[in-house]
């Protein structure tokens, strides 16, 4: 549904209300970002934020969902794929799962930036309201991974494919939109401007350290024998 915004002589759309709400949650926190200035960036009347959406915990998921529903869908889409395909490599399943989120945050047309940001705070927030946001964005697509990491590597039990997978997400979150970071450290070597360069070499160290986790697995079930 789209609103005419009160005296702009425009239309405004749900999604520019979700831009507005990103922008400033991403810069003042949820508890800094007013339904007021939140209404006041997106041109339109504070009425019609709590006709859409009830109240700012209602007005954040939506945003929330938005982009981590994008994401979840291209890597399940590339899974998918793979799966029809046969058995896919550790390697693909970790790019399956990487790429979408680099490119988002690397896409500055698309707010990448300013999601990771929030998936962050969110992913460490101690609320209630948060956890199950989390959990209702991401927890059926980590199953679907975990299972795939699982089949890729028959040694890996679920145990080690979970902490695998955090680990795994835990460090991209960190790499989604550029800061500069890597080329002060390597003194220009490395470019987080890249995102083709940082997932070859992410994809790589994952997979090594999933693979390890496996072989220590086995080993571990090797000696209680």
């Amino acid at each position: 549904m789209a609103a005419r915004a009160i005296g702009a002589g425009k239309v405004t759309t749900k999604e520019e209300i979700l831009d507005a709400a990103e922008t400033l949650f991403a810069a003042r926190g949820f508890e800094g970002a007013s339904m007021r200035a939140i209404a006041e960036a997106a041109g339109v009347a504070q009425a019609l934020l709590h006709y859409h959406y009830r109240t700012k915990e209602g007005l954040f998921e939506a945003m929330f969902l938005r982009r981590s529903g994008a994401i979840n869908r291209i890597r399940l889409a590339r899974l998918d794929v793979m799966s029809a395909r046969g058995r896919p490599s550790v390697e693909d399943i970790v790019e399956a799962l990487l790429r979408p989120t680099i490119e988002a945050g690397h896409d500055p047309s698309g707010g990448g930036g300013r999601f990771a940001s929030l998936i962050l705070a969110v992913s460490t927030a101690e609320g209630e309201w948060q956890k199950g946001l989390v959990a209702r964005s991401y927890d059926p697509m980590a199953e679907r991974f975990i299972d795939a990491l699982m089949g890729a590597l028959p040694g890996l039990d679920r145990a080690n494919a979970t902490w695998g997978y955090l680990f795994i997400v835990g460090a991209a979150l960190t790499q989604m939109a550029p800061t500069g970071r890597a080329d002060r450290l390597s003194a220009g070597a490395a470019s987080d401007v890249d995102s083709d360069a940082m997932l070859a070499r992410a994809v790589i160290f994952a997979a090594a350290g999933l693979r390890a986790l496996a072989a220590d697995t086995a080993a571990e079930h090797g000696h209680s024998h």
